[in-house]
């Protein structure tokens, strides 16, 4: 397994990590994901960890807190061994102080998250979406609490916009608070607008990127064809509503080049999208998910070899989109990209 740098900070994480999203399921989206016991967990771990797979990340809104419990249960024993990520902001019940970033919620969510994993020290913790109704001081300040109360190592967040992010960034730069080291993002073949805003400025600013859904919600698993229904079970079946839209036309462009890429390599579609994106800029670890043995060991087959610069130039061209303003005149205008050349 490789090891890269979290952002600009001194951890070494996998290139692959594991998302705990399928741990204790329960609710129409996560129920949907799967229901990983502790014992089937534990299985899962183990398999990660003899692929040198130690980062586990979850969230305490994962099945309401059973994700973490589940995910804690598992690695009882073995805690030195792993690396724990987890997430909170979004709400956790009807109450005025049940969701957000705000000093209560955040000294409650982590003693909380704590209690639930089993252990008292969390390696990341990510704010899951920003809380505009919350000073950014605030949230920093009481983050540097928690880590100098040795409760947090270090600090991200996740689903922030470009400007939300570097606001923080500057705020905690002014005020000496710990700076976020990590941006889990939405990023795969079929959702590149990470590449637009938030991958320049995680270059920049030393944010490494945790990507969720590689797979873009479940489309590049090598299930979907053009003119075939949706596999009657799957994930994507019973959640395309929470899912990022996507274009079909597209999806199945890119489809038809990754059915290609895999009958000249012998690997399977989902292994190509993995390793396509571990060659993108700023990005530190790409969370793989699986509800079974066979499809963990097929998604750790993501590492340890590499694309040709053709294989990735013909899915560059597959899943091209035209960039949103003000982006699209360095993409497409000679004098704009002198000044400033797209990283990809």
């Amino acid at each position: 397994m490789e090891y890269r740098r979290l952002g600009a900070s001194g951890l070494k994480v996998p290139a692959l990590s594991f998302g705990t999203g399928t741990f204790g399921g329960s609710g129409p989206l996560f129920g949907a994901w799967g229901n990983t016991d502790a014992g089937e967990a534990r299985r899962l771990i183990d398999i990660c960890l003899e692929a040198g797979v130690n980062l586990f990340d979850t969230a305490d809104v994962y099945s309401n807190g059973a994700s973490e419990e589940v995910l804690g249960a598992a690695v009882r024993g073995r805690r030195d061994r792993v690396l724990i990520s987890t997430k909170t902001s979004l709400p956790m019940g009807e109450g005025a102080n049940e969701a957000g970033s705000s000093r209560p919620r955040l000294i409650r969510a982590v003693d909380d998250a704590l209690r639930r994993l089993g252990t008292d020290y969390i390696d990341l913790l990510q704010l899951h979406a920003f809380d505009a109704g919350t000073p950014i001081e605030e949230v920093l300040g009481t983050l540097d609490d928690l880590v100098s109360a040795g409760k947090l190592r270090y600090v991200g967040v996740s689903n922030f916009s470009g400007w939300q992010l570097m606001k923080s960034l500057a705020a905690a730069e002014r005020q000496g608070y710990p700076r976020y080291v990590a941006h889990q993002v939405y990023y795969s073949l079929v959702g590149r607008d990470y590449e637009w805003e938030l991958m320049p400025l995680g270059l920049d600013q030393g944010v490494g990127a945790l990507v969720w859904s590689p797979l873009g919600w479940g489309r590049l698993t090598g299930k979907l064809r053009r003119g075939q229904e949706l596999p009657a079970g799957s994930r994507l079946h019973a959640t395309a509503d929470y899912g990022p839209p996507v274009d079909e036309e597209r999806l199945f462009a890119i489809i038809d080049v990754l059915d290609a890429i895999s009958t000249d390599t012998g690997k399977t579609i989902p292994q190509i999208a993995v390793n396509w994106l571990l060659r993108r800029p700023t990005v530190s670890s790409v969370i793989i998910g699986a509800r079974t043995e066979d499809q963990l060991r097929q998604n750790l087959g993501g590492v340890g070899w590499a694309l040709t610069e053709d294989q990735v130039a013909r899915l560059d061209a597959a899943s091209s989109v035209t960039a949103p303003y003000p982006y699209f005149p360095y993409r497409r205008q000679e004098g704009f990209a002198r000044l400033n050349p797209p990283l990809v």
